[in-house]
């Protein structure tokens, strides 16, 4: 009855940090792509300066991917070899390696994109300074390359 159920927390996990990371990715991307839209009705030439600050906050979906792939990879989903046999609490290992990209990534990236849509103000306002926008935008970026870290680091003991 429960022959796959290591396997299935483990995918369970994988699957998290993709979705949670990307759904995070989505949302803070919505939110700098709304502002810059705005702007780039305003003033076209700044599409450049716009796209840069609303791609920003979808690298933690990238990271959630890596951890995802990662993940699969090292549960042998991918030798060819048909399930592999996992115990419930090695899958429950893969859960727990997979969460802090998972949840960090669905927060930072959210927040992210609330600070390119303030930097995207901010270039409005101030072109010659939208660079202080990005600085701000990567002080996020830091604590979601934390998650990735931390996911990496666990899967990469197993």
């Amino acid at each position: 009855m429960f022959e796959h159920a290591g396997l299935a927390f483990g995918l369970l996990g994988a699957g998290l940090a993709a979705c949670l990371a990307g759904a995070g990715s989505g949302i803070g991307t919505g939110y700098a792509g709304q502002a810059g839209a705005g702007l780039v009705t305003e003033d076209p030439s700044k599409f450049g300066k716009v796209m840069i600050l609303q791609v920003i906050p979808g690298t933690q979906g990238l990271y959630g991917l890596v951890v995802f792939f990662v993940a699969i990879m090292r549960m042998g989903i991918l030798n060819g070899g048909g399930l592999p046999d996992m115990t419930i609490a090695q899958g429950l290992q893969y859960f727990a390696a997979c969460l802090p990209i998972g949840i960090g990534g669905l927060v930072t990236a959210k927040y992210q994109g609330k600070v390119a849509a303030a930097s995207v103000n901010l270039l409005a306002k101030n072109p010659d300074h939208w660079s202080k926008g990005m600085i701000l935008c990567i002080t996020v970026e830091f604590y979601a390359i934390l998650s990735l870290l931390a996911s990496m680091m666990m899967l990469l003991q197993m």
